[in-house]
């Protein structure tokens, strides 16, 4: 008995030594949360809840009324249980892709919509992602923002896989929407073009251009956003100023032309920037007087 008491306290010790050194318990998933943020820690890989998830109202989001009745369409498609489409929005900076994607939430949360927002090097991940919400009741949009590969990066393979489903068949809760300045995601060489050959007076792409559109073809829905012209930009920072409570006039007006210059573009990221400065500035000069 002595030695059986010995063997377990030297047992004892070793297991208090060794349990610093073992990695903590995954986190059990809160689904009451409307996103999630895809993290992982050396080998442990695990959904966090995100339960203020930062959201904009769809009416704000303006010159983009196209893109967003197809988004919309398609989404409600999917959380009605029909056939819908994987998401490509592509196009200039600023022009409120990733916005219409954040907004879905406020619009949708209530039905059964949840974002899993996933970064690209975290691709290679998706397969357990897949797994970890197949069996749940509610809906996901798999949220990969600035989506774009360089040369030598692999882990678009394992989008393509999720998007075609590969051998196991796609998860019928979950669709991929992607947000990137380019269209075929991959960076594309002149010298590809001379991999074509022609035939019977029809061009046929190389293998390198093929396996770079294949990406984007596994997306049923492409999206194409435009920069902004100035009629479209002042409305913008009319709709932003009017958010934070103020009417714009002419002076507004010359102050974000002159902002837009200043950044070299126009678009609804920078008539949001302008109205963040155009209204901290007036907050401030009330408050003086």
């Amino acid at each position: 008995m002595d030695r059986l008491e010995a063997f377990l306290a030297r047992a004892e010790a070793m297991l208090a030594r060794l349990e610093p050194l073992l990695p903590p318990a995954l986190p059990a998933t809160d689904w009451s949360a409307p996103a999630f943020r895809w993290r992982r820690l050396g080998a442990n890989a695990w959904l966090e809840a995100i339960h203020q998830p930062h959201s904009v109202a769809l009416d704000e989001l303006i010159h983009i009324e196209r893109q967003k009745q197809r988004l919309l369409r398609n989404t409600e498609q999917f959380l009605a249980g029909r056939p819908a489409n994987n998401v490509l929005l592509t196009g200039a900076r600023g022009t409120g892709k990733s916005s219409l994607i954040k907004a879905l939430l406020g619009q949708y949360a209530a039905q059964g919509l949840r974002v899993i927002e996933v970064d690209k090097a975290q691709l290679p991940d998706l397969v357990q992602i897949v797994e970890a919400v197949a069996a749940r009741p509610e809906r996901f949009i798999l949220f990969c923002d600035d989506l774009s590969f360089e040369e030598g990066e692999d882990s678009y393979k394992a989008l393509k896989s999720a998007l075609d489903g590969g051998l196991a068949r796609r998860a019928a809760n979950l669709l991929v929407y992607a947000t990137s300045n380019r269209r075929h995601l991959m960076p594309e060489k002149a010298s590809e073009n001379r991999e074509g050959w022609l035939k019977d007076g029809e061009i046929h792409p190389g293998e390198t251009t093929e396996e770079k559109v294949s990406l984007s073809d596994r997306f049923g829905l492409w999206l194409s956003f435009y920069p902004f012209d100035q009629d479209a930009y002042l409305a913008a920072v009319a709709g932003w100023l009017a958010h934070f409570g103020l009417k714009p006039g002419k002076h507004s007006e010359r102050a974000a032309l002159q902002w837009s210059q200043l950044r070299g573009s126009r678009s609804g990221r920078v008539a949001y920037q302008f109205a963040c400065d155009w209204a901290g500035r007036s907050s401030k000069e009330r408050r003086a007087e």
